[in-house]
This record gives structure tokens, sequence and C-alpha cells, in this order.
């Protein structure tokens, strides 16, 4: 079932399984992974960042020791001293922090350009079923919005988190070299911060994790709808998908409103804390001035110290509802991360005694369903013979889309296996079946690169004969720039036609033994179809084909033709033995040629050459020339 269909039942959201979510503990050990490599940069980065915060306390000292010069009046020279070595503190803690927050957020992009390398590599192997089964709109929000949240707090967040770390920190232990009973009162305003900090910890988590899930809805219901947008025009359902759209926004900003009322019950608690933690101290130190155990600069000091702790413990805090969305948000990045990836089906093995040529690809008891009890496929047998052009045909839901795709290695069969004998002693690059679709992206950047997709160290050359393979090289020669002419978004516009050429182009570079066409051609439109279907013809000559044919014409000039219903074989023949036959295949092409007075009915046959076995593959070894 299609996205749009499963979105007219209704039935789409209750069926998502969403990608998995890394635990914390698993979280925290993929970070440490992360950074062990960079252990020195991190210690540089972290003595760089105490000894400018060290620096930074100084001031109060100083402040101080101005005020105790003014209350035993002295002459006004007397205070140069001090300012002169306020001035060297200003200067020396600025260079000490600049280099301390550069190493750290040169240690952050490193850490987060390798988290997103390993995020990017796995999200591109998982396998097509749990991508389709979680719904576009989960990864889509993963690779978008939670790869921004990460980022900008590693750009921002972590850099200032860390600073106001070693601020509390060294600041608290400057209390105590001044007098430990100012460290005492200081004190006082740490249960009510340390309590408000585990309760909001312990509501946020949560609370931003579900948001993380309701964005991923969100932007699922989207997708869902504006990519059916021409179907829920024709059900006349527009009200009923901005009904959906409301309710998924309307959920994710209530979950956004919850968390800003959580941050405020947040501040409201910690008011309580820094106004009676600073009445302690300056009692603390009003006594401790009336007993003469401290000067009177001294107890200005320790307030000085306790008050400059208001800025890095909300900073801090701040930047604890940063962290908490950031951690949500990395969670779920090192759980797609974290995936394995797709073991190999089990090889047949190589069989001494094998006779099969180079090329040939063996179906056997195949059955398949993407839903437990929901069966797509049934029992289905096939042989392709190396070199031979095999066309698929039946009617829509027939399971031909799901054959091609078992064959080439996009899906596991549930049961039953697929064995593609690809070595004939000849070196080649590339993996044994390739697999060319409907859907073909144009990735944004020069056309050269584009074709270079399917083999990397292809020459200009290269690149032009297999353009000139499939009628392409004239258009793309005319290009303003030539290969070199950038197409995709913000670039030169191709036609429907032009893509499917150059994903035939990118079929011709990889040269695999065996092709799959899942409806190449269906995007060129009745003008252009003989074009494609000609330029589809010469990309797989010399090959083993599966072409499941949208135009009958295709079948026709197949070496032979397989009839799919209700996700069976049932016909299996030439086009002149299936016409004789009177079968379902003599049904489809009396209706198609009936509408088509110059319907070519002439079989082309192609060769089917053979040669020897020595060793044997497994599906999954695909390359999907064409991505979708």
């Amino acid at each position: 079932m299609s996205d749009t269909a499963a979105g007219l039942g209704g039935t789409a959201t209750a069926a998502r399984q969403l990608l998995p979510t890394a635990t914390q503990a698993r979280t925290r050990a993929a970070v440490r992974e992360l950074v062990r490599p960079h252990r020195r940069l991190a210690l540089g980065a972290f003595a760089m960042m105490v000894v400018a915060t060290a620096v930074g306390l100084l001031v109060q000292p100083l402040l101080g020791r101005i005020v105790d010069l003014v209350a035993d009046h002295r002459p006004p020279g007397s205070i140069t001293l001090p300012v002169v070595l306020l001035v060297l503190v200003a200067l020396a803690q600025g260079g000490t922090t600049v280099v301390g927050l550069a190493l750290v957020s040169r240690l952050g992009e490193t850490v987060l350009a390798q988290l997103r390398e390993r995020f990017v590599e796995k999200a591109l192997r998982l396998p097509l079923e749990q991508v389709e089964k979680a719904g576009a709109g989960d990864l889509t929000a993963r690779v978008t919005r939670d790869v921004s949240v990460v980022g900008e707090a590693v750009r921002s967040a972590l850099p200032e988190l860390a600073r106001s770390l070693l601020a509390i920190v060294l600041t608290l232990a400057a209390m105590a070299a001044l007098d430990w009973r100012f460290f005492l009162a200081a004190l006082v305003a740490v249960p009510v911060q340390a309590s408000t900090a585990r309760w909001y910890v312990r509501n946020a988590v949560p609370l931003y994790a579900e948001q993380r899930i309701a964005t991923g809805s969100q932007q699922q219901q989207l997708l869902d709808t504006i990519a059916g947008a021409s179907t829920v025009r024709a059900f006349r359902l527009e009200e009923e998908h901005t009904a959906r759209v409301t309710r998924r926004s309307s959920a994710a900003v209530e979950l956004t409103l919850r968390g800003v009322r959580l941050v405020l019950n947040f501040y409201n608690r910690l008011h309580v804390a820094e106004y009676a933690g600073l009445a302690a101290v300056l009692v603390t130190g009003f006594l401790l001035v009336r007993g003469g155990s401290v000067s009177i600069g001294t107890a200005t000091a320790a307030a000085l110290y306790f008050h400059s702790l208001f800025s890095p413990v909300n900073q801090a805090l701040v930047l604890l509802d940063d962290a908490q969305s950031a951690t949500a948000a990395l969670a779920r990045l090192v759980g797609v991360a974290d995936q394995p990836s797709p073991e190999p089906q089990p090889s047949a093995g190589h069989d001494p005694r094998a006779t099969d040529a180079h090329g040939t690809v063996t179906v056997t008891g195949i059955d398949h369903a993407y839903e437990p009890g929901r069966p797509v496929l049934h029992g289905v047998d096939l042989t392709l013979r190396a070199g031979e052009r095999v066309a698929l045909v039946g009617v829509s839901g027939a399971g031909k889309t799901t054959l091609a795709k078992l064959i080439a290695g996009v899906h596991r069969p549930t049961s039953g296996s697929v064995r593609v004998t690809t070595d004939d002693g000849v070196p080649r690059q590339g993996l044994p079946v390739a697999l060319v679709t409907q859907e073909t992206h144009v990735f944004a950047g020069p056309l050269a690169d584009d074709l270079r997709l399917a083999r990397a160290d292809a020459t200009d050359d290269e690149l032009r004969t297999a353009l000139a393979t499939v009628d392409a090289l004239d258009w793309a020669g005319a290009l303003p720039d030539g290969l070199d002419t950038v197409v995709g978004d913000g670039g030169h516009r191709l036609t429907s036609a032009q893509v499917q050429q150059l994903a035939l182009a990118r079929l011709v570079l990889a040269d695999p033994p065996v092709a799959v066409l899942d409806e190449a051609t269906a995007e060129a439109g009745s003008t252009g179809a003989r074009l494609l279907e000609q330029a589809a013809d010469r990309a797989v000559e010399g090959r083993t084909a599966l072409i499941v044919a949208h135009r009958l014409t295709q079948a026709a000039t197949a070496d032979r033709i397989v009839v799919m219903d209700g996700g069976r074989i049932v016909e299996n023949g030439t086009h002149d033995e299936l016409c004789a036959a009177a079968g379902p295949y003599a049904s489809l092409w009396a209706a198609w040629s009936g509408t088509r007075a110059t319907a070519d009915r002439t079989p082309t046959h192609h060769p089917s050459p053979h040669s020897t076995t020595s060793h044997v593959t497994t599906s999954p070894d695909t390359t999907t020339v064409k991505d979708h």
C-alpha cells in the first residue's frame, strides 16, 4: 500500500514503526567513542578553559582589595596597582577564553561531522521496508531537525555550558579559599537548585523525545498530503487532510508550549535559590566582619563571587534546556547510526557441477509479504538465462515490482531464494545487479558528476560513449557547459525523457551482468516512448534483463514474456506463443493493440549467449543506478 493510500485510509499512523532511538546510556557511550580518538584535543580545550576561568576569578579579590584600601583611607595612588592588575586579568581572560572556546568548538564540530557521516552511511543502508514502515517523515525529521538541533548545541551550547560549569565549580572553590563559612553559606542554594534540576530533567527528557516524534509525525502527514495532492483533490478530501495536518501541527505546538511552561516553572524555582543563597552570604559576611574574622573587602569579594554565580548558573540551566533537547535529538541520530549493516542473504554456494552461464538468475520458491499475514508473492519460480531479455507483465498489483526488487536485492524474500551467477572470469568493478526505475533523482551538480555516480573513475570519453549509447549525447553536448553544466536543484532543468536517459547512461557505465528495469521508460509520455524504449534496448544489450513493461510493445520485442496475476506466474512464453494460447496475455494484448492501430506486433529476438559458471553470489549485491 502506498503512503497516499494509507493516508486516505487513515491507517498510516497506526502502522508506523519508528526508527530506533538509542538509550541514554548508549548515547553517552557513543559520544565517548567519538571523542576518544581526540583525547589530546579535548584535554587541551579543557585545560585552556580552566585557565581562562581561574584567571577571571581574580577580579573579585582585586575589587575587594580596592574596597579595603578605600575603607582604610589610603591615598588614591594605592589603587593604581589593583586597577592595572584588573586590566591585565581582563586581557588574559579574554585571550585564553578565545583559545579555549576555539578548541572546544573544533572538538565539537569534528565529533559532529563524524556522527553525521555515520548517520548518513547507515541511513542510506537501512532496509527499504524498515524506512517504509517508519515513514519518510521520521527519517526526514532526523536528517533535518535533529541534526540542526545537535549542530546548534555543539556550536553554541557546548562551549558555553563547559565555561559555565567551570565557573561554578571554581567560584565555589574561591569562596572556600576566602573563608570556609562563605562556602557553607553559598551551599544554602544548592538543595533547591539540585532538586529543581532533577525535577526539570525528569520532565524534560521524555517531553523533548515526545516532541521530536510529534514533529516527525507532522512532517510525515505533510509529505503524505503533498505527495498525494492530486489524489486528495480527486476524491475531494482537502478538508479531511487539512484537518489531519492541523491536528498533528496542534499536537506539536502543544508539546512546545508544555516545554515553555516547564522552563518558566524551572526559573521560578531557581530565583528562590538565588536570593536565599545571596541572603545567607550577606548575613555571614556581616557576622564575620563584626566579629573581626574578615575584612570588609573580603566580605565584598565573597558577595561578588556569589553574585557572579547568577550568570553561569542561569546560563548553565538555560543551556540545560538546550542540552535536553539536543540529547533527545542525539539519541535519535545514534539510534540510526547504531543500526547494523544489512547482512547478505545466505548464498546458495558454488556447485562445481553447476552449468549456469554468467548472468543467470534463478528464483526458487519465493514468497514475500510486506506485512505478516498479507502475502504479495506466492511460490514464484523463475529462471532468467544468461543474456536473455524477459518482460514481466500483468495488471496493477500483480506483484511485478515486488519480484523485480527481490531480484535486484532491494528486498529480501520472506522465504525462498534468489541466485545470481556472476563470475565469468572477467574483472568488474560494479555489483552484479543494477536497478533502474521510473523515479530518477538528479543530484545538484555537474552532469558529469551525476553520471559518475555509477562509476567514479569514468573518463569524459567513457561518459560520452555511455550517453551516445542511449541517444543522449546530442542534447548533453548542447547544454551551456556540456558535461560540466550544473543540473538538478538550482541548475539546468532536464526533461523527464532526459532524466531517464541519464539513468540508462548510468546503467551503461555500471556495466552489470544483470539489469532490472522497473517501468524505466514510463515517464516519457507517448511522444518520447519509442525513443526511450530504443535507448533502454541498447542499454541492456548483452546483459540478462528483466523488464517490468508498462507498454506491451516492450513485451512484444522481448525474448520471453512472464505474466503475473495475484502474486503468481500464470503464463510464460514468447509473444507469439502467448497470443496463440488465448490466455491472460492474449487478452491484455488485444486490449492494448485495439487502441493502437499501428502497434508493432513483430517481436525482435535477441541472442541468449551462454557461458560457464564458476561462482555464485546473491541478490543483495545490487547497485541501484537510479535513486528513488
